[in-house]
């Protein structure tokens, strides 16, 4: 940030001494440090509020492509209307047999001619 030599620092520590006097000096450093505090607390603000506003920026920013990638996408490959199904086989499959149901998922098929109905042990 700044570029406070050592030797620098301790000039300044001794003229503070000499013109403020060993009996102040505490309380002016105390209140240097609050005003301290207090401005590196604002650059933080200030710092997260810019940070905030780069962020939303860039979700704008991405929001706007990918909108402009949608519409081109679904120029390209325009939407394909599904059928309601009203009780017809979806397209490549034959109907069932007239007077027969489709099998429904868990059901069992029913019993073959020669089917045994003797229980193993």
């Amino acid at each position: 940030m700044f570029d406070i030599a050592p030797t620098e620092l301790l000039i300044v520590a001794l003229v503070a001494l000499v013109v403020i006097g060993p009996k102040d000096l505490p309380r002016v450093m105390r209140t240097v440090g609050n005003w301290v505090g207090k401005a590196k607390g604002m650059a933080r603000h200030f710092r997260s509020g810019l940070d905030t506003m780069m962020r939303e920026a860039e979700l704008e920013e991405m929001e706007k492509k990918w909108k402009e990638e949608n519409a081109r996408i679904m120029r390209e490959f325009p939407s394909v209307e599904v059928p309601k199904s009203d009780g017809a086989p979806p397209v490549g499959e034959s109907p069932p047999p007239a007077g027969e149901t489709p099998p429904v998922e868990g059901d069992m098929p029913p019993p073959r001619a020669g089917d045994d109905d003797r229980k193993l042990p």
